[in-house]
């Protein structure tokens, strides 16, 4: 039988392999590599070699993680690299004002992805990661973006089963209509321990233009410090002057 290995089928495999970093990185041995790619382990091996001689994988004995030329390229993606270039002032200002975890983010499908995070020396452990990414409902930021993204979004995303990172988030579609809803009026997002234990965050939406979102910022404080009406008015000076800024770009 003829097996297809023109370039673009092994691109798709050597695509499959990165994949299984997503969304968490990690390290992994060939055979776990091989398994979750669902490819044989003489493919997996041939694809792995080739991967690691580009720096896109990086070898650390037996395992292997995404290599450093994945983050140089991704860093330069135009959108994001602007977008983070813009922002940086804005967040940087909001960590100054609250001394608090500071976070920036993008929708992708239905996830948010973290372009930023700043952070003190004594910053609580939290799930996010700039590039990784979380269920746009179990976020601040998610909310956010969500509330302002088209209707057909939300409606999909309600239909299913949501998806939950701690025992606090939320998986009644109905309520978690209402806090949308309630972003809406406010132009405000709200997180209770929704993603990390002990942990509660604020965020606003980011505006270039009319229409959706292209981003969101938060800020994301220990529950027990947690004063909504005392970060509000920063989170939304950051907003609204980072969407000011992109408009006039």
């Amino acid at each position: 039988m003829h097996r297809n290995t023109s370039p673009v089928n092994m691109l798709d495999k050597a695509v499959s392999i990165l994949d299984v970093y997503r969304p968490d990185g990690g390290s992994f041995r060939l055979t776990e590599l091989a398994a979750r790619a669902g490819l044989p382990k003489t493919t997996a091996f041939r694809l792995i070699g080739d991967l690691v001689r580009l720096g896109l994988l990086e070898r650390d004995g037996e395992r292997y993680r995404l290599g450093g030329t994945l983050f140089e390229l991704g860093s330069l993606v135009p959108r994001r690299h602007d977008l983070r270039e813009s922002a940086l002032p804005f967040l940087q200002d909001l960590f100054e004002s609250t001394r608090q975890t500071v976070h920036f983010g993008i929708r992708d499908d239905r996830d948010v992805v973290y372009l930023e995070r700043i952070h003190g020396h004594d910053a609580v452990p939290l799930p996010s990661r700039i590039g990784g990414r979380l269920p746009l409902t179990c976020t601040a930021i998610g909310k956010a973006l969500l509330a302002f993204s088209g209707p057909e979004l939300a409606d999909a995303i309600l239909a299913g089963p949501l998806p939950r990172l701690t025992a606090y988030s939320i998986a009644d579609p109905l309520r978690l209509r209402t806090a949308l809803e309630q972003t809406q009026v406010s132009g405000l997002a709200y997180e209770e321990q929704e993603a990390a234990l002990g942990i509660s965050c604020i965020a606003a939406p980011v505006f270039a233009g009319a229409g959706e979102p292209v981003a969101a910022l938060s800020v994301a404080v220990p529950r027990e410090h947690f004063r909504p009406a005392h970060l509000a008015p920063a989170v939304r000076t950051a907003a609204l002057g980072l969407s000011r800024t992109l408009r006039q770009g």
